[in-house]
C-alpha cells in the first residue's frame, strides 16, 4: 500500500510494470509471481503473490480473498507440495487468502504475528485502516529477526521491517541476493505510514536495517522489482527527511493544523488522496514529537495544534 504520489521525489520510480493477471510469471530461478487483479491508487496494478521453490514451495503473501486469484494460484501449484505460507503483514490485500490456501494444502503459516497497531489509540481516536486490517489472521509460527524458514532447495531469512504496519516483515532468499520487500519498499511509490497502524520512527529504522545489508534485488508487494536497492533506499530516506523538513517549515511558518500543511505540501496531489496524506504528515509529526523537535497540545492528532520547540 503506497502513500499519495506527489512530485518531485528523490527515488527513481518505475511505473513500467505490466501485470499478467492469472499467470505465474518467472521472475528469478525458482521464483514465480502472480499478480491479483485488484488495482487501486494504493495497490498500483495489484498485489503480488510469490511462489518460491520447485517441487516443494513456499507461498509469500497469498493475497486477498479473490476467487480468480485462488484458482490461478492453485493451478500454478498443481503437482507441488506447499510446505509454508509466509505473510509479510496483515492488510487485507495481502493475507486473507492464507486461510483458504492453508485449508487446501495443510501448509504451515509463518509471519511476525497477528495484526496490531503500532501504538495504543488515543482517547476518542479511531483507526482509519481498521477495515483494511486482517484482524482474524494468526500465524502457526511467529517469526523474529533472523528466523529461518526453509524447504527443499530454498531458505528464507526473516528481516523485521515495522513501519507500514507493526508486524511487517521482509524475507531474504538466502544465496541469491533477493529480498521480498512487500510494502516496505516498492519501485513505483513510497509506502504509506499511517498511525496508529504505522509508525514513522519504526519505518526509518527499518530502512536503515535494510541499508546495512548488501542485497541485489527486491521483489515488492506491488509493482515491479527494485533493481538497485541500496540507491533506492537512500532515495527513500532522503525523501522522508525532505518531507520532515517541509513539515517543520510549515510549522515554523505558522501552520497549526495538519489539513493546512497537506494543502501546501501535497498541492500537486489529487485532493481525494489528501486524507491519506494527512495520516502521513501525522506519522512524521509523531516522530518529531518523540525526538523532542516539535511540541503539541496533548497527543498529536489530525486536528491538533503544533509548534516548534
Amino acid at each position: 500500500m503506497s502513500e499519495p504520489r506527489d512530485t518531485p521525489k528523490p527515488p527513481e520510480f518505475d511505473l513500467s510494470f505490466q501485470p499478467s493477471y492469472g499467470e505465474a510469471v518467472p521472475v528469478a530461478n525458482r521464483v514465480q509471481r502472480i499478480t491479483v487483479n485488484n488495482p487501486s491508487p494504493f495497490t498500483f496494478h495489484g498485489t503480488n503473490t510469490y511462489i518460491v521453490g520447485d517441487r516443494s514451495v513456499c507461498v509469500i503473501d497469498p493475497g486477498p480473498e479473490d476467487e480468480a486469484h485462488f484458482r490461478a494460484l492453485m493451478a500454478a501449484l498443481a503437482g507441488r507440495e506447499v510446505t509454508h505460507i509466509a505473510v509479510s503483514h496483515t492488510h487485507k490485500d495481502h493475507s486473507p487468502l492464507t486461510r483458504r490456501l492453508k485449508a487446501e494444502t495443510g501448509a504451515t503459516v509463518v509471519a511476525e504475528g497477528p495484526h496490531r497497531p503500532s501504538r495504543p489509540l488515543h482517547e476518542g481516536e479511531t483507526n482509519p485502516f481498521a477495515e483494511s486490517s486482517d484482524i482474524e489472521f494468526a500465524p502457526d509460527i511467529a517469526l523474529g529477526e533472523g528466523d529461518i524458514v526453509e524447504g527443499d532447495g530454498w531458505c528464507l531469512t526473516t528481516i523485521l521491517t515495522p513501519g507500514h504496519t507493526a508486524n511487517h516483515a521482509a524475507f531474504a532468499l538466502d544465496g541469491t541476493g533477493i529480498v521480498f520487500s512487500a510494502d516496505h519498499v516498492m519501485a513505483w511509490a513510497t509506502s504509506i505510514v499511517a498511525p496508529p497502524d504505522g509508525a514513522m520512527g519504526d519505518y526509518m529504522a527499518s530502512l536503515e536495517r535494510l541499508l546495512a545489508r548488501e542485497d541485489r534485488i527486491y521483489f515488492p508487494g506491488h509493482g515491479g522489482p527494485v533493481n538497485n536497492p541500496a540507491a533506492f533506499l537512500r532515495g527513500l530516506r532522503t525523501h522522508r527527511r525532505m518531507r520532515e523538513r517541509a513539515i517543520v517549515e510549515r510549522i515554523r511558518g505558522g501552520d497549526r493544523l495538519i489539513p493546512d500543511m497537506v494543502k501546501a505540501i501535497y498541492r500537486e496531489t489529487d485532493p481525494r488522496l489528501h486524507g491519506a496524506a494527512a495520516l502521513s504528515v501525522l506519522a512524521h509529526i509523531e516522530d518529531l514529537v518523540e525526538k523532542g523537535e516539535v511540541l503539541t497540545e496533548g497527543p498529536p492528532r489530525l486536528g491538533g495544534v503544533y509548534w516548534k520547540s
